[in-house]
């Protein structure tokens, strides 16, 4: 069993019921990949090296932001976010509540190539996507038409509240420019389903999530 990312804290026992309902145990957890190293990804990563002894892994280019997770890099200022996007509230209140002001990075990594197949569960592909940090991957599972888009495209940014296909907003996002230019690698994938860090599944294809992106632009 792996895990794409790790949330906030408080969503270890979230892993843990999903292990049960398939049946698994948490020492069958045999690694962990992040997308990025923002704190809402990073989450509960040291303490699955902790107790279980996985390794994680993360791209080279956010190796410091993982043992850091709250000193990234972001055009805009997060704080006059709730003013502009008042729905933006709910999703940040959450996030609070799971954990997320008391996230401990994780220094004991191992480096994430930009590109090629995993030797794990499943043969993720990496798919390298920087823009909303300068290390954020993807990780493609091909067989099942799958991308784990993480935070490179979204379908509910939680800065605005707004659903939808989208970049994150410049309030966590280090360059919109760069993010927007990765959609096109997101759409070259040819997956049928996103599964974002943010939001529902996207179940209309990839070639659709990009064109909403695109429409919807930065902020």
């Amino acid at each position: 069993m792996d895990a794409g990312g790790c949330g906030v804290p408080r969503t270890w026992g979230a892993l843990i019921r999903a292990a049960h309902e398939l049946g698994l145990r948490m020492r069958d957890l045999q690694s962990i990949v992040l997308t990025h190293g923002h704190f809402d990804h990073v989450g509960f990563a040291e303490r699955a090296v902790e107790e279980l002894g996985v390794p994680v892994f993360v791209h080279a280019g956010d190796r410091e932001l993982a043992a850091h997770p709250y000193r990234y890099r972001r055009e805009h200022t997060p704080f006059v976010y709730p003013l502009l996007y008042p729905r933006s509230l709910a999703p940040v209140v959450g996030m609070v509540r799971a954990g997320a002001l008391s996230v401990k990075g994780v220094t004991a990594v191992s480096e994430l190539a930009g590109s090629g197949m995993l030797d794990l569960p499943g043969r993720p592909e990496v798919v390298f996507t920087p823009g909303h940090t300068f290390g954020h991957c993807g990780l493609l599972l091909r067989d099942h038409e799958t991308l784990l888009s993480g935070d490179a495209i979204v379908t509910l940014d939680p800065y605005k509240g707004i659903p939808g296909a989208q970049i994150v907003a410049g309030a966590a996002t280090a360059d919109s420019a760069q993010a927007l230019a990765s959609l096109d690698v997101i759409a070259a994938t040819g997956a049928r389903v996103l599964l974002p860090g943010h939001g529902e599944p996207w179940l209309d294809g990839a070639e659709a999530a990009v064109a909403s992106a695109r429409a919807i632009g930065r902020s």
